[in-house]
């Protein structure tokens, strides 16, 4: 069963004092949980140091022991916490808090505006300032009906607006003066184990910081909702607190660069359980580079049908050492798969020099790739190895 993810767009009017909170404060509380988890590892391998045999008054000698203790140990999570306050200046800048209102229809043919919330991030790409967000922010609203509030207090609207629903990207035209924006990093270099920051607007509570790791990579098929239209999913995990208005925010590295956009939550109650996740910014800007230059997306197409119940006893009677690749079922007549005289049983283990790990990770490479490019495509038939080239075609005319 695929896990049951939450949108984070939908939002409680924010409370007037708490709106008001410092991202000093926050920070200050991010920090705080980050030394608070280092403070254990270390006293688990220093408890005869730091432990006190018995409760009650201790002399000044033992006191100042303990001290130069803690002198000593605080110096490592002060640098920890350094760079966490550094990357908080540095991109808290670019992070802008979204508000949009769309036109509903009620009961009895009444109308309504829905007011949703969320963030995004401020990019300069090829001399022009954007901001990126998660689509389902957005969805359905007119640029005039867009609230970008930015860091310094300045609220503007987009020029502006693109939208991919099959990726949930969203790109906001900008311009404004002395806007800063954020640098992008390489998600393709992100491994398990990372960590990351992700800053955005919870319940409205403006630039707030949480700190966590990357959890894992290549979360492929959640069912996000019932509504949703998310085709392509590459999301990287993570277990930085991540909570509705935080949707279309940036995941950022210890280098102060944007790695992922934060799109949802795998969650029961609608909050965080620790379990957030992310658009790998390679795959969000590979479409948001074609709805900037171009306004609209067009993919890549292959023509295979694959077997998503492929496992490792089907690998293991088609001969294979283990799992990998994707099974082809059926070809489409006329496609570029048919060309290259792909068959019904194949298994394709590489797409383009990536090793392919499974039928949903080929539907996304196939898609990201540039239309009518000839690629590489390892084959596996009848225990042997053997690599066509296939001429991708236009999905839109098959």
């Amino acid at each position: 069963m695929r896990p049951i993810c939450t949108r984070l767009d939908r939002l409680a009017p924010p409370a007037g004092r708490n709106r008001l909170l410092s991202a000093g404060v926050r920070l200050a509380i991010a920090c705080f949980g980050l030394w608070l988890g280092v403070a254990q590892a270390l006293a688990a391998q220093h408890t005869q140091l730091t432990v006190l045999e018995r409760v009650g008054p201790i002399t000044a000698e033992r006191r100042a022991e303990l001290q130069q203790q803690l002198d000593k140990h605080a110096q490592l999570l002060e640098a920890q916490s350094a760079v966490v306050k550094i990357v908080s200046k540095l991109v808290g800048p670019a992070v802008v808090y979204i508000e949009t209102e769309t036109p509903q229809s009620g009961p009895r043919g009444r109308s309504y505006q829905l007011e949703e919330a969320g963030s995004g991030v401020i990019i300069n790409w090829k001399g022009s300032h954007y901001v990126l967000t998660a689509r389902h922010v957005v969805r359905g609203a007119a640029p005039q009906a867009i609230k970008i509030n930015l860091a310094d207090g300045r609220r503007i609207h987009p020029t502006k607006l693109w939208e991919d629903p099959e990726t949930d990207v969203a790109v906001l035209a900008i311009s404004a003066p002395d806007l800063v924006a954020a640098p992008l990093g390489d998600s393709d270099r992100v491994e398990t184990g990372d960590f990351v920051l992700a800053v955005g607007n919870p319940f409205g509570l403006t630039h707030s910081v949480t700190f966590g790791i990357i959890s894992a990579k290549g979360r492929r098929d959640l069912r996000l909702d019932d509504s949703s239209t998310v085709r392509f999913q590459d999301f990287m995990q993570t277990d930085a607190a991540i909570n509705p208005g935080n949707s279309g925010g940036p995941l950022v590295n210890l280098r102060a660069e944007v790695i992922g956009i934060n799109t949802a939550i795998a969650s029961k109650s609608g909050r965080n359980e620790g379990i957030g996740f992310a658009i790998p910014i390679n795959m969000y800007m590979a479409v948001a580079r074609q709805l900037i230059e171009k306004g609209k997306v067009a993919r890549a197409f292959l023509g295979v049908s694959l077997n998503s119940k492929f496992g490792p006893a089907m690998a293991a009677e088609l001969g294979l050492p283990g799992l990998m690749g994707a099974h082809v079922t059926a070809i489409t007549k006329g496609s570029p798969a048919e060309a290259a005289d792909i068959r019904p049983g194949d298994v394709i283990l590489e797409f383009n020099r990536v090793r392919v790990e499974d039928d949903s990770h080929l539907v996304n490479l196939v898609a990201l790739t540039e239309v009518g490019k000839k690629v590489p495509v390892v084959i596996f038939r009848d225990r042997k190895t053997f690599t066509v080239e296939v001429e991708v075609g236009d999905r839109s005319k098959f």
